[in-house]
């Protein structure tokens, strides 16, 4: 989604994200540090062994 954009535009990208989420909810799959640092929670997925895979929350609110 934010992969093609640069910084200046990434940081309208996150902006116009974060106006709208007072009334939406918004799941984005994202590698750019910028998109991960505005977000309130961050999802990552873990391989514990094979075959078996854990999501693991992290909360960025209670970090603040």
């Amino acid at each position: 989604m934010d992969a093609p954009l640069d910084d200046a535009n990434i940081d309208k990208f996150n902006q116009i994200i974060q106006r709208f989420s007072g009334e939406s909810q918004f799941i984005l799959v994202t590698h750019n540090k910028r998109t991960r640092t505005s977000t309130d929670i961050i999802y990552g997925i873990t391989k514990i062994e094979a075959g078996v895979s854990r999501v693991v929350p992290v909360d960025l609110r209670e970090l603040a």
